[in-house]
């Protein structure tokens, strides 16, 4: 199917104007910051986190991925289903987790339309989140389809260009496949990444700070607005360029049926022992919000005195999803890949279960996933929930 994509600037988003400057390095920027003071960065460098991955840190706590009788996947795991892209329930926002922080999202179908357009968020298809094929963090969870597998998308949204959000070995054979109907949106930075090593074309990457938003329409499918929005987290894919890319979260609007979703990307929420959280997601809530469907990361957390300058646990998700004023948020960011240093100290299984705990606390607990009791979420309760890799999420 042939797709013609086009993209409209939008105005600014931003609530507060006199910040807009605040997270850039340099005039003109040559880096960016975490300008809020829920950011710190952790203490001793490089040197103290080689040394918590491989001296005698107290808090190690090393137990391997489980496994079921005669090496088959555990039960403790997340299930992987064959994906049905939910294509019974075409008039609804629909959304398949492709594992760890990917997910293909696609708006309700449009009457007379094939399908729905198509966006893709954060798609890691590879065996490793590594500059390597033979050395660092392995999945231990497939994805639920090959990529050749997965169906036409018409947009990628990439929150930042960290390995286990950018992946080369899978965006480079997506353009080659749909070139020319393929249009990419990244953060502040990424763009020259893409035109240099996926081979793009200048005005088939959109590239925007926070708060900018775009319209992108895709002939026949309908129209969605995509805004760029803060989170806290660092970049880099080298030990040279740390912070020289911008990350972020997205908001996506659905403008033929009104539908807003929520995707978190990689974020913390407040730094253990800083004053107060990230006051960015209550103003995605207040200028973007409400959504009917956020994804937020719950896992790779620990240890929390270093990891929570960059990651959430699954206690402040929660609170990420009331910020935002998301109806149902589903659990991500977990279940997939271990961290390299959270490896050593987060069984795999602790943020799903977690997650449930303090929903449950809150009377939010919507079900789903590998701590559903075998149920699936329930979507029209809302809430909180989990969802298993290949299950699609409708809203």
């Amino acid at each position: 199917m042939s797709t013609a994509i086009s993209i409209k600037e939008l105005a600014s988003r931003n609530p507060d104007p006199s910040t807009a400057k605040a997270h850039l390095v340099g005039n003109p920027p040559s880096a960016f910051a975490n300008p809020w003071p829920s950011y710190e960065q952790p203490p001793g460098g490089r040197l103290e986190l080689f040394k918590m991955r491989f001296g005698n840190h107290p808090e190690k706590n090393f137990i391997p991925v489980p496994e079921g009788p005669n090496g088959t996947r555990s039960d403790e795991l997340v299930k992987v289903l064959e994906p049905s892209w939910g294509v019974d329930q075409r008039d609804r926002l629909r959304a398949t987790w492709i594992g760890h922080a990917s997910w293909l999202v696609e708006t309700p179908v449009a009457k007379g339309a094939e399908r729905g357009l198509r966006v893709l968020f954060d798609p890691v298809f590879s065996e490793r989140t590594s500059p390597f094929s033979f050395a660092g963090p392995k999945r231990y969870t497939p994805t639920p389809c090959t990529l050749d597998e997965l169906p036409e998308v018409d947009i990628v949204a990439i929150s930042h260009n960290h390995y286990d959000h950018l992946d080369i070995e899978t965006v480079k054979p997506m353009y080659d496949r749909r070139k020319g109907r393929l249009h990419f949106f990244v953060a502040l930075g990424i763009k020259q990444w893409f035109l240099e090593h996926v081979g793009c074309s200048d005005d088939e990457v959109t590239e925007l700070d926070w708060w900018e938003s775009r319209e992108a329409s895709v002939d026949g499918l309908g129209s969605i607005e995509l805004t760029c929005c803060p989170a806290q987290h660092t970049s880099g894919r080298t030990v040279w360029d740390g912070n020289k890319t911008l990350w972020c979260s997205w908001a996506m609007k659905t403008l033929q049926t009104n539908k807003n979703l929520y995707f978190a990307g990689d974020t913390a929420y407040q730094l253990l022992g800083t004053p107060a959280p990230c006051p960015a997601f209550t103003q995605i809530g207040q200028t973007l919000g409400p959504f009917d469907l956020a994804m937020v990361p719950i896992g790779l957390y620990s240890p929390m005195k270093f990891a929570s300058a960059v990651h959430v646990h699954p206690e402040q998700a929660l609170e990420i999803h009331k910020a935002v004023g998301s109806k149902l948020s589903i659990g991500m960011h977990y279940g997939t890949v271990r961290g390299g240093l959270s490896a050593v100290f987060e069984p795999v299984t602790d943020p799903p279960r977690r997650w449930r705990k303090a929903a449950e606390k809150e009377g939010i607990w919507c079900g789903g996933g590998v701590e559903g009791g075998g149920a699936d979420a329930d979507v029209k309760k809302g809430g909180a929930g989990l969802c298993h890799v290949g299950e699609t999420i409708t809203v």
